[in-house]
């Protein structure tokens, strides 16, 4: 079915993968902005990246259960680790977050040295193909994803750390191979960076103006026939910008009419 040149079979679900990583990444993202753990999520977004590369180096099916077990693993490994980081040098833990990201971005970029389609593989892995997404890979996800968020909505501020660190292994590992890394890093961050300064209904704001960039995004990917990954995170970006600049002015409106 096509309405206006745009093809509903592929934005449908696409879209729908979009709802389902921000349903997560929103709360999650608002929880690692007050930690100040910002880089957590392409860091482990990259491990997992490198678990899947890992994986297909192997040869194993793209779609088999052997994937994500290295996947969910390798995302696992890497929460564990970043969370006795957290523990042991909380002074330098930033630092430690970027170097482990630079290390599995470029153990990724060794593994795929000799790999004639490693070019096409690492793409995959950053900018992600949301629009060959389909439904019967969103089912186990959006499965995943309602214990994820039973658990978090469950614990609210009382969840600790280490269940933190690996609600977001399992949550980031499904997410990258939906959307890739840097739609994971933009849906985390952004949404969440945009609301900073909200009063109240925050999270509703955020998951509002995600989808709505979400929307938007892949609407215009399909009309201009660009990459869908880029368009929908310069998409949160432009909206995000646009939410903080509104909330920051009524802020600063409210502000000056308390010191009247």
């Amino acid at each position: 079915m096509e309405i206006d040149g745009l093809e509903l079979s592929i934005l449908a679900p696409a879209l729908l993968a979009g709802l389902l990583v921000l349903s997560t990444h929103v709360p999650l993202g608002q929880r690692v902005l007050a930690r100040g753990i910002i880089f957590l999520d392409l860091a482990i977004a990259q491990i997992a990246g490198l678990g899947i590369i890992a994986a297909h180096s192997f040869e194993f099916d793209a779609e088999g259960w052997q994937i994500q077990l290295i996947a969910i693993s390798s995302a696992l490994a890497g929460a564990l680790l970043l969370y006795a980081a957290e523990r042991l040098w909380p002074q330098v833990l930033e630092a430690i977050i970027g170097t482990v990201f630079i290390l599995a971005a470029s153990g990724g970029i060794l593994l795929l040295a000799n790999n004639p389609h490693g070019g096409e593989h690492l793409k995959s892995i950053l900018a992600g193909q949301i629009l060959w997404v389909n439904y019967e890979q969103l089912i186990p996800v959006a499965v995943l994803y309602s214990a994820v968020l039973g658990i978090w909505f469950g614990l609210k501020k009382q969840c600790h750390p280490l269940v933190f660190y690996i609600i977001f292994a399992f949550s980031v590992t499904a997410s990258v191979q939906l959307v890739g890394v840097y739609l994971v890093f933009a849906s985390l961050i952004i949404p969440a960076l945009a609301v900073r300064l909200a009063k109240k209904h925050n999270l509703i704001i955020a998951y509002v103006m995600g989808a709505m960039a979400y929307v938007i995004g892949l609407t215009l990917s399909a009309v201009l026939d660009l990459p869908s990954g880029a368009v929908v995170t310069w998409t949160l970006a432009i909206f995000g910008i646009l939410i903080a600049t509104i909330l920051s002015a009524i802020q600063t409106k409210n502000t000056s009419a308390k010191q009247r």
